[in-house]
């Protein structure tokens, strides 16, 4: 049996023709023609079964066959924000992962201690599109651009709210740190905080509490920064799945 190919149409209900990215892959790497069957998705929510109509040049024209809604595999809104390594191939490795896991909105933090301080965001975002074809998701996570740390926490954000460091607990909190999975609620609204390798610096820490994020811990190992978002990412996500 021929394999449906996944392809990403933001607009995919309003238009006839996949965009010039996505058409390029069908026609001169597929090798797609006329009559081929094609599996389109919006990244919000929905599938659509359809079937190329042309194939010219540069250009890929479909017929939507069959919409196709889907239901979200996990509950809430899982929120991760990070500080970027140096290193970009080791975010990229992260958001691949994270997107292949699912989760919803990922934004980049410009902290004290950070080693990189400006993300491309196009080449991410195309990252997390590809991670969701090949996952074969529905949905594709909202990517936000690098802001300062401290307009991020002073956001107002719904549900709960943590941040994870190294730090013994500070005197604005209890004797010991949470584990994050033992905290975290089914079905709420959750934004979790991940530090640069040189942890969030003390005052960050501090400024989280006062804005309402509460302190927690990933485990006993001591864990790089791209590996503590997937921790935390799939954490999230076993905490809020559907079976």
């Amino acid at each position: 049996m021929k394999e449906i190919r996944y392809f990403y149409a933001p607009d995919a209900a309003n238009t006839t023709e996949l965009p010039a990215e996505e058409a390029g892959h069908a026609l001169r790497v597929l090798r797609l023609k006329a009559g081929d069957d094609i599996l389109l998705v919006d990244g919000k929510g929905c599938f659509y079964g359809a079937v190329i109509t042309a194939a010219t040049g540069h250009r890929c024209s479909y017929r939507i066959e069959k919409t196709i809604p889907q239901e979200s595999d996990w509950q809430g809104h899982l929120h991760l924000a990070l500080a970027p390594t140096k290193l970009i191939d080791r975010v990229e490795w992260f958001a691949e992962k994270a997107t292949e896991i699912g989760f919803d909105e990922l934004s980049f933090l410009d902290c004290q201690f950070s080693e990189r301080h400006v993300v491309k965001d196009e080449r991410i975002d195309k990252i997390l599109v590809s991670a969701m074809k090949q996952s074969h998701k529905a949905w594709k996570p909202q990517l936000n651009g690098m802001q300062k740390f401290c307009d991020f926490i002073k956001q107002e954000r719904k549900g709960d709210k943590f941040i994870c460091h190294c730090y013994l607990p500070l005197k604005e909190e209890d004797s010991t740190k949470p584990f994050l999975f033992d905290v975290l609620q089914t079905g709420v609204p959750t934004t979790v905080l991940i530090g640069p390798e040189g942890d969030f610096s003390i005052d960050e820490v501090r400024l989280a509490l006062q804005n309402g994020y509460r302190s927690v811990t990933l485990g006993r190992s001591r864990l790089r920064t791209e590996t503590a978002a997937l921790v935390a990412v799939h954490m999230m996500q076993l905490k809020n799945a559907l079976k």
